[in-house]
């Protein structure tokens, strides 16, 4: 389980069940687990300092590599 963090302020987005040993390019919707954000209009989910972490496409969250840091670990298939 990963907890995703502005890179910014370091303020919790979210929590995420990551599956595999890739780099977090998106986030799937359903493997959220527990969200701290909103999204936004235009489909950009934003943290309370105001940087952009990624865009909302749908079933799933394109992140923003720079945007974010995360702690935890990653589960293995």
């Amino acid at each position: 389980m990963l907890t995703i963090k502005c890179a910014a302020c370091k303020q919790k987005l979210w929590k995420y069940d990551k599956i595999g040993p890739g780099e977090v390019l998106r986030c799937h919707k359903i493997r959220i687990t527990k969200s701290y954000v909103s999204i936004e209009k235009n489909n950009k989910i934003q943290c309370q300092c105001g940087k952009n972490i990624g865009i909302d496409k749908g079933r799933h969250i394109k992140m923003i590599s720079k945007a974010f840091v995360y702690t935890g670990t990653k589960r293995k298939r």
